[in-house]
This record gives C-alpha cells, sequence and structure tokens, in this order.
C-alpha cells in the first residue's frame, strides 16, 4: 500500500475522528523523516483553536498541545505563517527558519514558540475558511523538503479536511 494509500485508510476507518487523526499523523511523522508533527484544529466560526494532536520522534521533542486560544488577534500579528493561512494561500514549506525573511515568518516567534528549524505550514481550508494546520518539522538542521513530500502533503490535506471538521463538530471549543 503506498503511503497516500495507508493514509487514507487510517482517516476513513470507523470510529470517532480523534483516533483517526492520531493514526494519521503518526503515519505523517515517520513518512517526512520529521521529529514532530502535529494536528492545530480550529472552529472558524469562532476564531479559536489549538493544538490538538501530536506525534512525536521521542520524548525529547517538546510536546507543543495547549488549550484552546483566540486565534485572530495577537497571534496573526505576530505570526506571518498564520496570517498566511488564515487567508487560505497555499501552504508553506520552510527549509530553514533561520534563514527565512519575515515575508515568511517571525523568526523569534518560532523560535521561542516551537524550536524547529526547518517546518511545512500546511494549511487545511475549505472555501477560504481555516479548520486546521498541519505541522511536520525537524530540530537542530535545515531540511529540504522534496517535491514527493510537496505531493504527499498536497494529497494529505483535502484528506483531513472531513475528519477535522467531524472532530470540530464534536469537541466544546473552550
Amino acid at each position: 500500500m503506498t503511503p497516500a494509500a495507508e493514509l487514507h485508510a487510517a482517516l476513513a476507518a470507523p470510529g470517532p475522528p480523534a483516533p483517526r487523526l492520531q493514526a494519521a499523523l503518526d503515519l505523517v511523522g515517520p513518512h517526512l523523516r520529521a521529529d514532530r508533527c502535529f494536528l492545530y484544529v480550529r472552529d472558524p466560526a469562532r476564531g479559536r483553536g489549538r493544538i490538538a494532536l501530536v506525534w512525536r520522534l521521542d520524548d525529547a521533542v517538546p510536546d507543543p498541545r495547549h488549550d484552546w486560544q483566540d486565534d485572530t488577534g495577537d497571534l496573526p500579528r505576530q505570526d506571518p505563517l498564520f496570517r498566511a493561512a488564515l487567508a487560505a494561500r497555499p501552504s508553506v514549506y520552510v527549509p530553514d527558519v533561520a534563514e527565512a525573511g519575515p515575508d515568511v515568518l517571525n523568526q523569534e516567534f518560532e523560535r521561542t514558540t516551537f524550536g524547529h528549524r526547518a517546518l511545512v505550514h500546511a494549511h487545511i481550508t475549505e472555501n477560504g475558511r481555516l479548520w486546521g494546520i498541519l505541522q511536520p518539522c525537524v530540530f537542530g538542521h535545515p531540511r529540504h523538503w522534496t517535491p514527493a513530500e510537496h505531493d504527499y502533503l498536497d494529497a494529505a490535506v483535502p484528506l483531513l479536511l472531513p475528519v477535522v471538521q467531524e472532530y470540530m463538530a464534536g469537541v466544546a471549543v473552550g
């Protein structure tokens, strides 16, 4: 089975959405040889979201999960990547946080908030509305994201969308 087919099968499996989304992260992280892969889920009507699910290579990798936050005030002002996500722009592939310009990201925000060196900010959107962000990343060194990895993530985002929406329909956004 191809990696994309495995991902599709995990997301299409019966059962609640949270375990299916976690199974997807458990596939995406190792497939991309990431150190961490998290899923930020969002209620676009309320402008609130959180990092809800995470896969980590090992326990030494920081766990960024947090509680619900308003994400339409300070966050987009601080974070150009989040502004791009809110605007439903294409996903952003960052090979080196230390080399990216301020039009792409806020280096200080990335360093203090996440600590990663390379990342993908994959925007899960529908009709211009942000439902989530899939973020695989690596620590300690730059990372070139290959065309095959771009294709894999481009295929993953639409598979994630309905399961993220199902997840959001079943949670109380605090």
